[in-house]
């Protein structure tokens, strides 16, 4: 139950096993994300990723807690890169453990359409056409919306 903000590559396998530790539960579900090689049909070389790191640390904690709540966790797990990232590497992992598949999918699903909403990250794509400041997008925003009025 808790998050790293790192610049350096995510050891997929090692978030795994810590995870889930000496006793995995009934379901685990993760998801990791990496840099996408095109957006909106232009090429990609890199993504720079710029946080604010006590802002960011305590909004990915809150979301982790929150989805302990909602879908009843034995454990959670979210790591976040920042720094210049180059297509195919690693952006984001997030991991959940509970007694059922349902939760745990839906905890990933929840931590990261949250996520890509909420937490202070700002995107800069770099690419053949230039660099560009990467705007939310309206499907983050309704993917978000869809967990509020769950929730209701």
């Amino acid at each position: 139950m808790s998050v790293s903000l790192q610049p350096e590559a995510i050891d997929v396998a090692a978030e795994y096993a810590e995870l889930i530790g000496d006793q995995p539960g009934a379901a685990v579900a993760t998801f990791p994300g990496y840099v996408r090689g095109h957006a909106e049909g232009v090429a990609v070389t890199a993504l720079e990723l710029e946080h604010y790191p006590e802002m960011a640390q305590k909004v990915l904690m809150t979301l982790g807690e929150t989805a302990a709540e909602r879908f009843k966790l034995i454990r959670w797990r979210i790591v976040h890169r920042y720094g210049t990232l180059a297509v195919m590497d690693s952006i984001v992992w997030v991991g959940a453990v509970a007694e059922h598949r349902g939760e745990a999918i839906a905890a990933c699903e929840f931590m990261m359409d949250t996520l890509k909403t909420d937490a202070p990250f700002w995107k800069r794509e770099e690419g053949v056409a230039g660099d560009k400041w990467v705007a939310q997008r309206g499907i983050d925003t309704r993917r978000r919306e869809r967990w509020q009025e769950e929730a209701q």
